[in-house]
Parts: structure tokens; sequence; C-alpha cells
């Protein structure tokens, strides 16, 4: 470019944007301020993962493999790293080229904001993901159902444990990926499991296909029995919807916890429903209200059942025609009515978890080739959700901020702006004077380091 379009675009300083005049006085914009960040409310994010030591316990199940007089950057390091960047909105590795210069993000690993060496960059992080072994994968596993675990200070008592499918669409080569007529793509099919009630989470696992029941058995055995070992006295529901009601599952269930599942519907269980169908259509007929409800309940035994189960049964009649929806339980003293719409019903604000964890958190991102490193990345997102949950929730819990979603988090609590700089006794991160979340940030990092042992 000549000098004089060069002035003419970039005004007379270099690289300077003249983008308008005030006063006589020309606005010009360049990116020469030093050291400023944009997502200083990261440093909230951090406190939280050293009080729950969520990061540290991963990375204490990743096993090291390269040449120790070769390694700049721990393998707790770059798990904190790429966490904390996917937790600010950071979701590719990609970014990590041009954030290992953030100040913020360098004193999250404990390095000056300006003398600290650079994080690591992008081919780092791909080596690092790629790096997974399924033996290692199965003992994050355990660490996220110990993080669980840990989250309550005394045995609760009731959890609901939510089971549910979401689909990760794939644009690429990625491992073990099928064809799925329903979502008519190529895709994964993560099951998510949360608690129902607090919306703590409890695993992910990457997936190809829907699970039958012999193999999801030893999913729901594993976490139940880590759960009864625990809580012996604790009141266990399982809730999913209709595609979880497995035989298998139903059986290992009833003598451990209880259970209140979707049921496709058949040719029986239209019958069962007919008497009850037609009464709601006749007090529909009548025209007083747009909407009839019906709710029943009677026992069933499906051929592959051993006995017979209790079934609910919600009617609902609409000018737009009847829609019949079947439950099956084990909970005996709840009236249909109350079952169908307060417990079974409830099940949907899973759908906000995975939002949360797949929307916000942009954890269908598994663009790698292999498996494993797919199912990683997807813990390393997990991570992320455990941590702005707990941030939501227990920082956050007795204000508006409670139930807001990651990004409205993200965008009004991390994402600051703020010039950091580096003193011979001191590192000072400075946020603008005219911070919406001041007295937010003022009181959480106040709660914080009262519970940080002196």
């Amino acid at each position: 470019m000549s000098p004089l379009l060069q002035e003419r675009f970039f005004g007379a300083e270099a690289q300077a944007l003249h983008i308008d005049t005030i006063e006589e006085k020309p606005v010009l914009l360049d990116f020469d301020g030093g050291q400023i960040t944009s997502d200083a409310g990261m440093l909230l994010v951090g406190q939280v993962d050293n009080q729950l030591g969520l990061s540290k316990a991963l990375a204490s199940v990743l096993r090291d493999e390269r040449a120790p007089n070769r390694i700049t950057y721990s393998m707790e390091g770059l798990l904190r790293q790429r966490v904390y960047q996917i937790a600010a909105g950071y979701e590719d590795q990609d970014d990590s080229d041009a954030l290992r210069g953030d100040p913020i993000f360098k004193i999250l690993l404990g390095q000056a904001p300006e003398t600290g060496s650079d994080l690591a960059s992008q081919p780092t992080m791909s080596r690092f993901e790629n790096g997974v072994s399924r033996g290692m994968l199965w003992r994050m596993g355990e660490v996220f159902l110990e993080q669980f675990i840990a989250s309550y200070a005394r045995a609760p008592e009731v959890i609901v444990l939510d089971f549910d499918d979401t689909v990760d669409q794939v644009h690429g080569e990625q491992e073990q990926a099928r064809y799925n007529s329903h979502a008519g793509d190529h895709c994964f099919l993560p099951l998510h499991v949360y608690e129902g009630i607090s919306g703590r989470f409890i695993t992910a696992l990457l997936k190809p296909k829907v699970l039958k029941g012999a193999e999801m058995l030893p999913i729901v055995r594993r976490l139940i029995t880590r759960l009864r070992a625990q809580w012996p006295h604790c009141e266990i529901i399982f809730r999913g919807d209709s595609h979880f009601t497995y035989p298998e599952v139903m059986d290992y269930l009833e003598p451990h916890v209880h259970y209140v599942t979707g049921l496709g519907s058949n040719s029986v269980l239209k019958a069962k429903a007919r008497e009850i169908e037609e009464e709601a259509k006749r007090h529909f007929r009548r025209g007083d209200r747009a909407k009839v409800l019906r709710f029943h309940s009677f026992p069933y035994q499906a051929k592959t059942w051993p006995h017979t189960r209790r079934v609910i049964v919600k009617v609902e009649v609409t000018e737009k025609g009847t829609n019949t929806r079947f439950v099956v339980t084990d909970l005996k003293r709840i009236g249909a009515k109350r079952l169908y719409q307060k417990i079974y019903c409830a099940r949907g604000q899973m759908e906000n978890y995975i939002k949360d964890h797949k929307v916000g958190l942009k954890s269908d991102r598994t663009s790698c080739h292999r498996f494993s490193a797919n199912q990683f990345r997807l813990f390393l997102h997990s991570a992320a959700y455990v941590l702005l949950h707990a941030l939501r929730t227990e920082l956050l819990g007795h204000t508006t901020w409670s139930r807001v979603r990651f990004e409205t988090l993200q965008i009004r609590m991390l994402k600051l702006g703020a010039s950091v700089k580096e003193h011979t006794d001191s590192i000072r991160v400075s946020l603008s004077s005219h911070t919406p979340a001041e007295q937010m940030l003022r009181s959480s990092f106040a709660l914080l380091a009262s519970l940080t042992p002196t």
C-alpha cells in the first residue's frame, strides 16, 4: 500500500484506523494497547477450580509419556489452559495460538503476565488431545463421578439421574461416526447424565449409536453401585425417555432404585387407554375448554418383562387432535397426574443442561479423527461445564444470576476488558470504572477468599 493510502485508511500513525472525528480530533483505533485482556472475569473461574480441585484431579490420571528433559508444558497446565479457554468461549484449538500470550490466561496458569513464558500453541494442544488412552478416559470418568459426590456437603435425601442422548453432527472422517436416519446426517450420539434437580454434571459418553439394553446396563450398574455405596439411604430415581426403557436395565434397577421412563406405544397399551381417550374427547366436544387432560394408571406386562409394572397414561385432547403418552414406573404411591407432570415432565429441564454443555460451551466440536481424542474433548468441555455450573449455583446461587445461561454468564461476567500490569512487587489487573458486575465480582472473590485456608 502506498504511503498516501496508508495515511488515508489507517491514519498517520502506523496501523491506526481513522474511524471518526470528534471535536476536530481524529479517533484512531490500533492494537498497540499492550497487556490488555478481554477475559478478566476468568480469574473467578480459576479460583472456583482451585476450590474444587477439578483440573488437578483430572490431570492426575493422565499418564505423561513424554521425555522428561523435553517437557515445556505440564499435563495439568495443558489441561487447565484448554478448559479455561473453553469456559471463556474459545472452543477451538486454534484459539490457543492467539491466546498464548494473553495476560489473564498466563496468570491462571501461574505465569507472570509480562515476563512469564507464553502458553501452549495449537500443535501442542493437538498432540495433547491425541495422546490419551482408553484407560486414562476411564479414570477421568471416575474423577467426574467423585467430583459429583463431593459436591454434596452431606448425603442428599433424593437424587434424580437424568439420562439423555443428543446429536453431535460430524463433518469429516471421524472414527466411529455413523449415519443416523433420524438426524439425517453422519453424527455421534453422546450420552449425557446429570442430576435432574440440581443440574450437576455426572458424566458424558461419546458413542456412535443408540445403545441396546445389554450395552446400557454396565453403565447404569457402575453408576448405581458407586452411588449406593456412598449414600445407602438416598432415594435414587432413574429417569429417561422411552428409548431408555430397557428390560435389562429395569430388572436391575428395581431392587436398588426407582425409575420413571417413557414407554413406547403399542396396540395393547392403546386398547387399555381407549376408554379414557373417549371420555376426554366427549368432554372436549362440550366446548368449554381449549384443552382437556386426563391421567390414569393401570398394570401392564410386556412380553420381555418378568411381571406386571405400573403404567401411567396421559391423554391430551385439543383442536389439533388427541395426544396419548405412556410412562412406566415402579413408584406406587404417587398419583398418576402428579407423577407425570411433576416427576416425568421435569426431565425437560435436562434439555437446558445439555444446551449449556453443547451450545454454550460448544461441546459438539468433536473434529479429531481418533475416537478417543473426541471423547477426551467431550470431557474437557464437561470440565468447563462443572466449573461454570459451580460458579453459577454456588457463588451466585443467592442472586438473579443463578439461572442464567452460560452464554450470558460469559458475556456479562467473564468477558471483561482489563489492563494487566506487572510490577516489581505486584501484578495489577485493572477493570473499567464502569464495570456493571463490579459488586458481584467483589462479593464473589470475598466469598472465595473466606473459603481458602490461611
